[in-house]
């Protein structure tokens, strides 16, 4: 069973905050281990403020992604790229980093990454955290519906059409139920009819079908 708390922040900088202190925790965690980072805006505060701190981390830091749009890797619309700053300033190197490697055919890109979480998992090395976004549309990742949550069993990983036309490649709930702690942070206006549908874990709602299967689900909101 999912176990699921909430917190509410006063403020966005309130949120902000908070989320780059428990990225710091887990980035200078003792021992090999992998993070989830997510897409959209809503963390990149967190991500440049960490950027701008010398954290120590193990050699054995892994960094993955919750999901990538099909574009270039240097594109504004990348999370890859969005991230980038605090991926420079930790140091890492390219094999440390799990992308989508969107320089890839949309096919052979969700098949390399599908590889990658595999062998992530095969390693035995702990995927202490992950960060998730929630939609308006109750999405999270790029899954966005009954219809993607069926195509993803059985796979780590799988190709996406967007609603607004692009693809994308995201993990999937099998993925998501490997992460020790899953942590949605949300903030932006029109989200609040989907927060209700979260925390009242309502059956329809993508994103709580999402993670029914992880064990343990946190929801930080502003």
């Amino acid at each position: 069973m999912t176990n699921l708390t909430t917190r509410r922040f006063d403020s966005r900088s309130a949120l902000d905050a908070a989320l780059a202190e428990r990225l710091a925790r887990a980035i200078t965690a003792t021992g090999p281990s992998a993070i989830m980072l997510s897409g959209g805006t809503t963390p990149l505060p967190a991500y440049r403020a960490l950027a701008r701190r010398a954290l120590l981390h193990d050699a054995g830091l892994r960094i993955l992604f919750s999901d990538e749009r099909y574009v270039p890797s240097d594109s504004e619309a990348s999370n890859y790229h969005q991230s980038r700053p605090l991926l420079d300033a930790l140091g890492l190197q390219p094999l440390a980093i799990l992308r989508v490697r969107t320089e890839l055919s949309l096919e052979e890109a969700t098949a390399d990454y599908e590889r990658s979480l595999a062998a992530l998992l095969a390693s035995g090395v702990r995927i202490g955290l992950g960060l998730l976004g929630l939609g308006a549309d109750g999405h999270t990742a790029s899954l966005f519906g009954a219809a993607d949550l069926e195509r993803s069993r059985g796979n780590l990983a799988i190709a996406v059409p967007r609603p607004d036309g692009m693809s994308a490649v995201s993990v999937t709930p099998d993925f998501l139920s490997r992460i020790e702690e899953l942590l949605f942070v949300v903030a932006g206006d029109g989200k609040h009819a989907a927060i209700r549908a979260f925390v009242g874990q309502d059956p329809q709602l993508t994103a709580w079908r999402a993670v029914q299967g992880s064990p343990a689900v946190q929801l930080w909101f502003a």
